[in-house]
């Protein structure tokens, strides 16, 4: 293994490894640290956030979400993370498995909740390097959003496939 970066929040590495077959390869890894995503679900309604990404230089429909800090919980970060992102916090936090985002070349895994029993919280402000907008949107047009392709986001689509089937 060679270190390759260290950041504050990431790490970049190269790594020679065995394949099942024998086969030597080397390939480069990044560990951005765990991570949580979360659907705030009201009645019939749930709320996604439409996000300015630099990365891809355009705004993006996406759940609530956030790294897990050290010596933090995955559902710690979640309730930091909804109150920060949309200024509501929810009662009941419902774990939804996690999944590894793009495995071919991280080893990143996300927490996954469906949040109930929301209410106003401003006990967290919003990092300064996010411009969000929360959007209330009904949950019978979460599947249309990600088939017409207004979500693209993949967390966001694992998400709505665990809360809402």
């Amino acid at each position: 293994m060679v270190e390759i970066y260290r950041g504050k929040r990431l790490s970049i590495e190269t790594r020679e490894f065995t394949l099942p077959n024998g086969t030597k390869k080397e390939r480069i890894v990044v560990h951005p640290g765990g991570a949580v995503a979360i659907l705030p679900i009201e009645g019939d309604d749930c709320y996604l956030l439409r996000q300015y990404r630099f990365a891809v230089d355009d705004y993006v429909f996406e759940a609530p979400a956030g790294t897990i800090d050290e010596d933090e919980e995955p559902h710690e970060t979640a309730y930091r993370e909804l109150i920060e992102e949309t200024g509501m916090k929810a009662e009941t936090f419902v774990p939804k498995g996690w999944i590894y985002p793009s495995p071919g070349y991280t080893d990143e895994r996300i927490w996954l909740y469906l949040a109930e029993g929301l209410s106003p919280c401003s006990d967290y402000q919003m990092d300064d390097d996010e411009v969000i907008e929360v959007v209330r949107v009904p949950v019978g047009d979460v599947k249309a959003m990600i088939e017409d392709g207004r979500i693209v986001d993949a967390k966001t689509i694992c998400l709505v496939c665990r809360c809402l089937g």
